[in-house]
Parts: structure tokens; sequence; C-alpha cells
């Protein structure tokens, strides 16, 4: 008699758990049963029912269109803020080279929030992003310090400069057409009206522009990248040097056009000591 019992216990399922996934089998034997019992109707057309129905409504079928996917909408980034702090940024690079940044000061980020008239946030992240480029130092819980230059970083960046852009100028010096090269004449037009007024933001400006616009023929968008920041940072004043002189100024802008005219006329020699000329005239 144990034997058998023992038996009868093996072939016993085990108990179903409690909960949800215990009471939705019931509800469907329960279904199932009930539609059984309906006149007329067999066990297996019930099952067939049931089997079908648990197609429909269940997992998709090999004959049946999979239903598009719908990428989800990317949430929208805050435009305002980086607007304002775009300009922030272009306000303090033109205060950086016009001096009124002073090499060596600290600065806090809510006193020139409050010059400005903007919140601390948009000025805070203008300096990280000056910090960065390494024009200014985070003092912590002061602000930023602007960087202090020595000449020798300055004859560096145009060491440098000259080993990227003189070889760029006389490859496009050969292969530019002239009316090209007299397209950008208003450029270099520019940056004598900025010397000629004395404007040293606006003429460290219009100089970037027209070096861009050389550069851009070329069609390189990394080596473009690449010249305008150290072309940027050659333009941040030494503590102890002098700004260029009203006539140095107006000299050194002067070289825009004359390296137009040896574009135009294709004098290589003249290009490479018109560039260098100009990459040692342009620490300021």
């Amino acid at each position: 008699m144990e034997q058998g019992a023992a038996r009868e216990r093996a072939t016993e399922r085990p108990y179903p758990p409690s909960g949800d996934s215990a009471r939705v089998p019931e509800q469907a034997r329960s279904a199932e049963q009930a539609r059984s019992a309906e006149p007329g109707r067999s066990a297996e057309q019930a099952r067939g029912e049931h089997t079908h129905g648990e197609h429909t409504h269940g997992e998709r079928t090999h004959g049946e269109p999979s239903a598009p996917r719908t990428a989800p909408v990317p949430v929208p980034r805050p435009v305002q803020r980086h607007s304002v702090r775009d300009q922030i940024l272009e306000a303090l690079r033109t205060a950086l080279v016009g001096g009124e940044l002073v090499p060596g000061e600290v600065y806090s980020g809510p006193a020139l929030a409050e010059r400005f008239g903007v919140s601390a946030t948009p000025v805070r992240e203008a300096m990280q992003r000056l910090a960065v480029e390494g024009a200014v130092e985070v003092v912590p819980n002061r602000g930023f310090r602007v960087t202090e230059r020595t000449p020798r970083e300055l004859a560096e960046l145009a060491e440098v400069r000259a080993l990227i852009e003189v070889p760029v100028m006389l490859r496009l010096a050969r292969t530019v057409p002239a009316a090209r090269w007299a397209e950008l004449r208003p450029l270099a037009e520019a940056t004598g009206a900025a010397a000629a007024r004395g404007d040293r933001a606006h003429y460290a400006e219009t100089d970037r522009a027209f070096h861009r616009a050389v550069l851009a023929l070329a069609g390189n968008e990394q080596l473009l990248a690449i010249a305008d920041d150290l072309h940027r940072r050659s333009q941040w004043p030494l503590i102890s040097a002098p700004a260029l002189r009203h006539g140095e100024l107006v000299a050194d802008a002067a070289e825009h056009t004359a390296l137009l005219d040896a574009l135009i006329a294709q004098d290589l020699p003249v290009v490479q000591s018109l560039v260098r000329e100009h990459f040692a005239g342009s620490e300021y």
C-alpha cells in the first residue's frame, strides 16, 4: 500500500503558485469549460477556438506583418541659454584682445554676470570654454585668472602657424585662379579700416576672417579649425608687452593686401616671406 501511495504522489503535479500567475490559468480553464458546455459545441471545437484566440491576441504568426517601430522623439535642448553663453563668450574674447581683461587678474563669475546683465550660469560656461582654450585658469572659490603668457609662447605659436599655413598658401598660389583671390580683397580692406581706426578688437576679428577665407580654399575643415584656434591664441596680449602703436597696426594690416597681390601673381618667394613676417608681426 505504501508503494502504491508513493506512485500516486509521484504523478501529482506541483501545487500552483499563489497570486495572479495562479489565477490566470484557472480563468482560462473555466472559460474553456463554459464554451464546451454550450449546446452543439464539441470539446474539439472549443479547443480550436481557444487556440485561434491565442494566436490572434498573443504572439504574431509568421504570415502577419509586423507593426512599424516608431523612434522615440528626442527631448528638445534649451536654445536660449546656449545663445546667451555664445554671446558672452565672444564678448569675453573681445575683452581679452582689447586688454579689458588683464593678464594675471582674477575675475568672478557673478561680477562678470552683473556687468553683462545676465545670470552667472552662462558666464561660468563661457569662462570654462576659455579655460579649455587656455585663455584663463580656474581659481577655486574665487573665479578665473587671465593667463599670463610669455614671449616664448607667442614665438612658438608663430612657428607652428608658419609650419601649417605657409605650405598650404604656397600650394594654393599655384592652383587658385586670380579671380578667386580678388574676391577676398574686401576682407583685406576691412582689416585696414579697423587698423586705421585703432580698433584693436575689430582688427583681431577681421584678421582671423581674412586668414580663414584664404585657408578655406584648401577645402580642409580640420586644417581650418586648428589654424583658427592657433590664430586666436596668438592674439591674446602679454602682461608686459605694450600694444602695437597705431602705425604698426596699419602696417600689419597692409600685409594682407600685399599677400593677395603676391598670390594673384603666383610669386611664391614673396608669399612665403610675407606670411612668415605677418605671423611674427601679429604677436601683440
